[in-house]
């Protein structure tokens, strides 16, 4: 989700100056990208906005970097700058650019075939590891997150026999129509910006502020929501994290309720090798996860427990099979399966999460150093080998909180101040992600650039 909002000013930072740098920098980066910025003319005639996905035209420079190739944890460009990729894709490269079991996996498989519409033994490896790491025994698969969202509150509604969907402000569940709404004193609207939608949000969804039990606990009293969807932190807004007891008072008001509570984990992944539903002990419902877990390739996955797998199955009339909305043509294809295999057996190991929560733990104390020498009203949150810097004292408790607090001048300066000196990070965040090919020297050349990005705001 981009997020477009002029800020607050920030104590010590000179917003005359930062206007001065923002335009030297954009200046260099359209001078050393020459190639890219032909690609990006070029494309204009034939791609809608001038690129293959809308998000792709929102990057700071002005225009999108073009990729001559991408392996570990380096891109280089068409004009042959190299990169240390802190983005990942979004988290869609999470395992890494290019990891070799993933690669030698894929081309395998396409010699053998990419999709039959029938099962592979690749499938039932996937359920199992996915049961062991989520603690949640029953799976099916997907191409995207969304789509496992999707299906998953389609299943909610199925056997709860409700209609509401019960989501926290500022969410991210990709496109789900009943996930992009917003609320402002107690009125559910669209959310800013949100495309076409097809019905108007309050009548699907309830919308509360994360951390906020007692919120969560009025919006269930009149029983009418099926489920609960929720990152088990938010991420798309800045990282958001849970207070104290926020998980275990939500897992308590949705039983009491009749509620279903599905956590995505696709963002939260990072946590560790079964995302937060495993790392904070938590026990949803319905865990859906997507991106990272393809190495690359599409696939996304989304699992119940065995109690709600008998009520699914008890809906003798539902037709699960064909146009009930649950599934689609590609979803569990013998290519994607066998990409999630090599990637969970071979490269997003418990190994690998020894390695990348640790660099994410150096590239937040680098950064939490240089705020710190400066006096900076700063902050950096951390979750698992993921981090991220925002321009406020302290994290946010809500999603409202974070996006009042968004700097959009600032956020887009420090984003090609280092697109201009070899790292990219995650556009329209100022956050990072540690992929097993990462490095602690990675990390460091992240923490010199933004060393001199605050002293050249400052000096």
């Amino acid at each position: 989700m981009i997020v477009e909002a002029a800020g607050p000013a920030v104590v010590g930072i000179d917003r005359d100056r930062l206007a001065a740098r923002l335009a030297h920098e954009i200046e260099a980066f359209r001078e050393s990208h020459p190639r890219s910025f032909e690609l990006s003319e070029r494309s204009r005639s034939s791609l809608l906005f001038g690129v293959p996905m809308s998000w792709m035209a929102r990057w700071a420079g002005g225009f999108p970097v073009f990729v001559q190739e991408a392996r570990g944890a380096r891109v280089v460009d068409v004009d042959g700058h190299d990169y240390v990729d802190l983005c990942l894709g979004d988290t869609g490269a999470m395992a890494g650019h290019a990891p070799e079991p993933v690669v030698q996996a894929v081309a395998d498989q396409v010699g053998r075939g990419s999709t039959a519409m029938l099962p592979t033994e690749d499938a039932a490896w996937v359920g199992e590891e996915l049961a062991r790491r989520f603690g949640v025994p029953l799976w099916q698969f997907a191409l995207t997150a969304t789509d496992a969202n999707r299906w998953a509150l389609r299943l909610a509604r199925e056997v709860t026999g409700r209609g509401k969907v019960l989501v926290f402000d500022w969410c991210y569940h990709g496109s789900v129509d009943e996930t992009l709404a917003t609320t402002q004193h107690g009125v559910v609207g669209p959310r800013l910006g949100n495309v076409g939608p097809s019905i108007h949000p309050a009548l699907t969804t309830k919308v509360v502020q994360f951390n906020d039990l007692y919120a969560v606990e009025q919006a269930l009293a009149a029983g009418d929501v099926a489920c609960v969807l929720a990152e088990p932190a938010l991420t798309n807004i800045g990282i958001v994290l849970p207070e104290d007891g926020f998980h275990e008072g939500l897992r308590n008001l949705t039983r009491q309720a009749g509620t279903l509570l599905v956590l995505d984990e696709t963002h939260t992944l990072s946590a560790g090798p079964g995302g937060c539903t495993r790392a904070w002990g938590l026990e949803p419902d319905i865990v859906t996860v997507g991106k990272a877990i393809g190495g690359g390739v599409p696939a996304a996955a989304f699992g119940v427990t065995a109690e709600l797998a008998d009520r699914i199955a008890a809906r003798a009339e539902a037709d699960y099979e064909d146009v009930g909305g649950i599934g689609g043509t590609l979803a569990g294809n013998a290519l994607s399966l066998a990409a999630m295999r090599a990637t969970l057996e071979h490269v997003l190991t418990e190994d690998a999460y020894a390695r990348t929560i640790p660099l994410g733990e150096r590239f937040a104390a680098e950064v939490a150093e240089t705020i710190d020498a400066h006096g900076l009203p700063w902050h950096v949150t951390q979750l698992g080998c993921r981090a991220e810097y925002r321009f406020s004292p302290s994290p946010a408790k809500t999603g409202a909180e974070a996006a009042a607090a968004i700097d959009a001048d600032l956020d887009r300066y420090m984003h090609v101040y280092a697109l201009n000196r070899g790292v990219i990070l995650t556009p329209f965040h100022n956050m990072a992600l540690m992929s097993p090919a990462t490095t602690e020297a990675d990390v460091d050349a992240h923490g010199k650039v933004f060393r001199a990005a605050v002293k050249e705001l400052l000096d």
